[in-house]
Formats: structure tokens, sequence, C-alpha cells
């Protein structure tokens, strides 16, 4: 029949994903579980993630629960722990807490309460490997440098070039490729501001030292759980990973230069000069320098504070995680609004997919376009809240007046700003966020 939107023959919706991070694996589990045809292209020969620490909010473990219990799985099969195991064991409640890095007495400032197994933390490296493990042979493709993508019409398939010469040919695009995002380029144009992330003028010397180390200078009570060591122009988080065997330390520092290689935010260092900013610190916090190995490396905090990107989707090409909204890591929970992400845009392709069963590819095409508009709508705002958010906390970390006594309880009020921040990231209905972008999609198509 001439113009029939029945298609018998209509091929399974696929859908490339251009990264193979955290994200992007997350997502493409949370796809294959539904039965969607999803191919991972990554640039690396293969998986590979720094062996720092990150941590999950309990809310985002349960978007992992929805999206996939395997994932779940992979999180703690790889050697995660609740941040503050050491001290509660029976109660398993975790908190995060903000101690005084700067004077001597290192007391403790604040404590706020994220509840039952409220952070759990892992080696960003092990977690990728259980990882994937999670997703069927055959999905992921290494060695795919992206290269262009080639939107021809709304009707046909978009075409992804790699620098090996060879293509791939799917439904939609989701980019998940990070803070230097080739996708987010394609959307805007290489040479726009909204294409490339900006210096925040703060870094990190980052890495792990031993449990046995981490008592050493700290004491068992602080060693086995999260702190935060504020203080002028700095401060210090450290909290246990491993299984409770390594301690993941980040020290980050006020910088007004500007970053020297924009094309690469990761530059040498020595302990010696990490300890050098932490000179007039506590002798605690300065111990724990101490472990870190001779050479490390300093790592530039760049965010999309500056020229955040006007929208996250065009047509049948989509931003997830930090290729749409690379935050500072001042929340730690700059994966957790990314797993937000990949849950809604799960749900919105698994309605596309079942919505348009039997039709032609002009309404499948049209759903993929309205899904992607819904999740630009209900995710946009809140992801560059976060954004700024995380800016505006480091603020609060490291001002000037935590070093002058005559000052100190102007700093200290700084701690309900910061409980209420936290809260709108630990607490987001996420049920009703789904609930809203199917309403939007389903608009969108008039239905």
């Amino acid at each position: 029949m001439p113009g029939s939107l029945i298609d018998t023959r209509q091929q399974p919706l696929s859908v490339g994903i251009v990264g193979g991070g955290i994200i992007g694996v997350i997502l493409a589990a949370g796809l294959v579980r539904r039965g969607i045809d999803v191919k991972v292209f990554e640039q690396a020969r293969g998986f590979r993630e720094i062996g720092a620490g990150m941590a999950f909010t309990a809310n985002a473990v349960r978007c992992m629960e929805m999206l996939d219990p395997a994932i779940v799985w992979a999180l703690r099969s790889s050697g995660a722990v609740p941040i503050s195991i050491g001290d509660h064991q029976a109660e398993a409640r975790d908190y995060l807490r903000w101690v005084d890095g700067y004077h001597e007495s290192s007391k403790r400032l604040y404590q706020l309460d994220a509840g039952i197994r409220g952070f759990e933390a892992c080696r960003r490296d092990q977690f990728l490997e259980a990882l994937v493990k999670v997703l069927p042979e055959g999905i992921v493709e290494c060695q795919k440098r992206l290269q262009k993508i080639h939107e021809k019409n709304e009707t046909e398939k978009v075409t992804l070039e790699f620098a090996d010469g060879t293509f791939a040919h799917v439904d939609c695009v989701i980019g998940a490729d990070g803070i230097r995002s080739r996708v987010r380029q394609h959307l805007f144009g290489e040479d726009s501001p909204y294409s490339h992330p900006h210096y925040s003028h703060k870094f990190a010397f980052r890495g792990l030292i031993t449990m046995e180390n981490a008592i050493s200078a700290l004491g068992e009570d602080k060693a086995r759980t999260l702190n935060m060591h504020v203080g002028p122009n700095a401060h210090l988080i450290h909290y246990p990973v491993a299984n409770e065997t390594m301690v993941n330390i980040a020290a980050f520092v006020s910088d007004p230069e500007e970053w020297p290689d924009k094309l690469s935010l990761v530059g040498p260092a020595t302990r010696e000069e990490a300890m050098g900013y932490f000179a007039n610190w506590n002798p605690g916090l300065r111990a724990v320098l101490g472990f870190m190995p001779e050479n490390i490396d300093r790592w530039a905090m760049f965010d999309t504070y500056d020229y955040p990107a006007p929208f996250f989707s065009r047509g049948k090409i989509c931003l997830v995680g930090d290729a749409a909204h690379a935050a500072v890591p001042h929340h730690g929970a700059g994966a957790c609004i990314g797993i937000e992400d990949a849950l809604c845009a799960t749900v919105l392709l698994a309605e596309v997919f079942v919505s348009t069963r039997g039709k032609s590819s002009i309404v499948r095409n049209r759903a993929i376009a309205a899904a992607f508009g819904s999740f630009n709508a209900v995710r946009r705002v809140r992801a560059q809240w976060f954004v700024d958010s995380s800016r505006r906390v480091c603020d609060l970390y490291q001002q000037p007046e935590w070093a002058d006594p005559q000052k100190r309880i102007k700093a200290e009020n700084c701690f309900e700003e910061i409980k209420d921040r936290s809260h709108k990231i630990w607490h987001f209905d996420y049920n009703s966020m789904l609930q809203e972008a199917i309403e939007k999609y389903r608009h969108n198509m008039g239905s």
C-alpha cells in the first residue's frame, strides 16, 4: 500500500554509543536488556580507566538496578565498599564529614548523614573491568576513533565515520565520549566555545595509598571513613576503596594561572610539590601526602560551567554524561548524574522501540527525535545546575576565612548550604523524571 506507515520488514532499533567509559557501558547494558541493537565504539585499544576512586550515591545505585541488576553486581564485585564502613559496621550508614585541615587540632566541623549505603566507593578501573563483562560479546568495538558524523536527512540512518576508514550506520547516535566529546563538537561546531571544556582554575594531585599508611597518618577512624579536610585555597578528600585495602586521595588546589596545555588535562608533578601547597596545614594531612609516590600527576579540573551546552540533543543525536555536562568533582557525584542520563535515555528509547514496532522508518525516525527532545527537556536544567553547584561547593571548601580565627564563624556558616545542595543530588525523584519524559515524548508524537 503506497505511503503505508506499516513495515513488517522493519529492522530492530539500532543505537551507536560513542565512548566506552563507565556511562557508555552502563547505557549499553540498559539498552541490551530491553532488546535494542547496540554498538559501543571506543577509540582506545581496550578499556582503560585510571586507578583513582569514585563513589556512587544510593540513588544512583537504584538507577543502576533499574537499568540492569547486573550493573550493581559489577559494582559490588569490583570491591565497592560504603564510604564510612570503618566506624559503623552494624548500622551500615554513611556520613560525609568535613574536618579542619589547616589547624593542628583537625577537629570535625560538620557531619552529614547520607543514609544506609548512602555512598559506595570503588576503583574506576576495577569497576569498568567488571562492567564490561555484563555486555554480550560483539557489542563493543575498540580502536574506533570518531572522525565525522554524516546526517543525510531525517529518513535515513546516521553514518559514523572512523579514523581507520570504516563506517557504521545506525538509527541514532549517543555521545558518551567524555569531556572532549567529538559528538559534542559535531553538534556545535569544532570552533565553538560550547564544544570544549574550560579550566576551572583548580587542579588536583590524585592517587592511592595503602590503608595501613592511611591509619598511621590519620588514625583508624579517619582512615576508614570519608573525610574532607577544608582550608584556605585548597582542600583534600579521602575515602576507602578496594575492599578497604586502599584509600583514595585527591588534593585540590586553587590556581590563578591558565592551564599550560589545553590538549592534555594531566601534567607531571612530584610529591614534594604537592606537599608544598599544604606546607602550613596540619601534620596528619601532610603525612598522608607523604605516602604518595614520588612522581605523581597533576590533574586539571575542566568543566562546562562557562559555556553550557544550549541543548543536549538535535534530531537523532544526543549527549549524555560528561559529553553533555562535564563538571568539576567536588560533589563526588558526576557519574551519578550521568547514570540518571543513561536511565532516562534507555527508558525513552525502549518506548520508541515498542511504540514504533512494525511502523515505517519515517515514523521511527520522528519518534527518535521526539524521544531525544524529551530527554533534553527533562535533563538539561538539572545537569547544568549540578555543574554550577560543583563549582560553588568547592569555593565553600576553600574559603580564605578558614585560616583566620576571627572569621571562622563566617566560614562555618556554609554547611547548611552544602546540605541543601547535597540533598538535591541524593534525593532526586527519578521515577517522576521518567514519567515526565514519557509524557513529553507521547505529547510530541501526538499520542
